[in-house]
């Protein structure tokens, strides 16, 4: 099996790119080669259950399913699940879903890595733009095809208008639609900018949009980069560091909707804010401190906060 995935290089000058590197992965405790060998054989059992067991589920407890299959991945990557619902009419936490079923929503959040496809899907269902060669990526290409993915080939970017349109499509339809505008991956504590591209679509079919901060912490509650997928990291480098790695919680935040108004760029600055939270960041400012990307081994001034030891994902 080829595990291989390797990073898009730049080919013209809009198309978005990320300083960060392997000087920004900082190890945390890991597991024994035997705990990692249990975890990604239940992995690979989820992938090859979940489309017979979603064939035979009715399609009024898919949803539900799928969204226990996605937790259950997570534990099987060794991370819990903490859900935060900073709305108005915030749900229980751990129930919390981005919207309705049967009701449009875009959700936008900070790329990390592959991980936050999984950390998302926990939350609710959702179909995401991803890039293109996820597809054919192992264990991640089949649930991508599953979830209906929106490939999008960042290196062409007159394809872009088109995989708007595609999204526009299917937030009209009703659907609930993930998307990473910062356009790749950054470490997680350095950050890049939105880009106001994929907004048009909630513009246009008048979609409110949620933002979600999403966040890893290790088992001491402070950010980590373990599951960040940057810099020449194949897909073979990233799983084997997640896998292998202890104690970390795959953090949501869901704040506020933001509603679309007439101006993509004004939303993709109100999601930014929102997304930051009280970091209000760009390029990794944290308040009144710079983290350099590339070189991010700086304590979070808000990692005094703890993670409780209860979570709704169990991990291995």
């Amino acid at each position: 099996m080829v595990f291989d995935a390797p990073p898009a290089t730049a080919s013209h000058s809009w198309m978005p790119s990320s300083p960060c590197g392997s000087r920004c992965i900082e190890p945390i405790d890991e597991v024994g080669t035997a705990r990692v060998l249990a975890r990604l054989a239940g992995v690979i059992g989820l992938v090859l259950t979940f489309p017979v067991l979603t064939a035979a589920t009715p399609k009024s407890r898919r949803e539900n399913l799928q969204r226990r299959y996605a937790r259950a991945a997570l534990g099987c990557l060794g991370m819990r699940l903490r859900i935060v619902d900073n709305r108005a009419a915030g749900q229980g936490a751990s129930n919390a879903g981005f919207a309705d079923p049967g009701t449009a929503v875009m959700v936008v959040t900070g790329h990390i890595g592959w991980v936050d496809v999984v950390s998302l899907a926990a939350v609710q269902p959702v179909s995401f733009v991803a890039r293109a060669d996820m597809v054919d990526w192992p264990v991640l290409g089949k649930l991508a095809q599953l979830t209906r993915v929106i490939p999008i080939e960042r290196a062409r970017l007159r394809e872009l208008p088109g995989v708007v349109g595609q999204v526009a499509q299917r937030l009209a339809e009703g659907n609930r639609i993930a998307v990473f505008p910062e356009g790749t991956t950054w470490c997680g504590r350095a950050y890049g900018s939105m880009r106001p591209a994929m907004f048009q679509a909630a513009i246009d079919t008048t979609t409110p949009v949620q933002p979600v901060r999403l966040r890893y912490l290790d088992r001491h509650g402070v950010p980590c980069t373990v599951p960040g997928f940057v810099g020449d990291d194949t897909f073979a480098d990233s799983a084997k560091r997640v896998l292998r790695s202890k104690g970390m919680t795959a953090e949501i935040v869901l704040e506020p909707l933001e509603y679309p108004g007439v101006d993509r760029r004004d939303l993709a600055r109100r999601c930014e804010a929102a997304v930051r939270g009280a970091d209000r960041s760009r390029h990794g400012v944290l308040d009144t401190e710079w983290i350099e990307a590339g070189n991010t081994r700086v304590q979070d001034p808000s990692a005094d906060r703890r993670v409780p030891e209860t979570a709704s994902a169990t991990a291995w």
